[in-house]
């Protein structure tokens, strides 16, 4: 499944370039066979819980996720990753470097991070590539063998509650 960003609305749709459009056919190249799902293939005119059941239902059918991060990622991209967590899906983002979700060289409290990625989509995405191809490797190799990849779940979320208590402990 690709998931990511659409535009909200027909006037802003007019000048879109769509990313599926490139991703579908960069990986139809470098992975013959594979078919597509995405939750643009619905209107919003049909209503919240339909557009919502659409593309979960959508997630829940995908073999893989994978996420175009090289703007904003929105609430709905967001709540996909995570039931995709929830259902043990593999999930493959593509952050490039210096994009809104991963810099380089980023300052937090007079502290250097070499490469900084989102927080929540680095612990909730099972590979962060830097283009469609290198997600397409990543992909090609897991299919290849599954067993040699360990998929996150839900419970990345409840490990990272865990670890802040335990510093948050160490601090007393």
């Amino acid at each position: 499944m690709l998931l990511g960003s659409v535009p909200k609305g027909d006037d802003i749709r007019k000048d879109w370039i769509d990313w599926k459009n490139a991703y579908t056919k960069t990986l139809k190249k470098l992975l013959p066979g594979v078919s597509f799902i995405h939750g643009d293939s619905i209107s919003d005119i049909a209503g919240t819980e339909l557009v919502v059941g659409h593309d979960l239902f959508q997630v829940k059918s995908a073999d893989i996720c994978v996420v175009d991060a090289q703007t904003k990622v929105g609430a709905g991209t967001a709540q996909e990753i995570v039931y995709a967590k929830y259902l043990k899906k593999p999930v493959v983002i593509v952050i490039p470097k210096n994009s809104h979700h991963r810099k380089t060289g980023v300052v937090f409290h007079g502290n250097v991070m070499q490469e900084w990625v989102h927080p929540f989509l680095k612990v909730s995405t099972d590979y962060i590539a830097e283009s469609i191809e290198d997600a397409a490797e990543w992909i090609k190799k897991y299919i290849d063998s599954p067993e040699s990849y360990k998929i996150k779940d839900i419970s990345v979320f409840d490990n990272a509650i865990k670890k802040f208590e335990s510093f948050q402990a160490s601090l007393k």
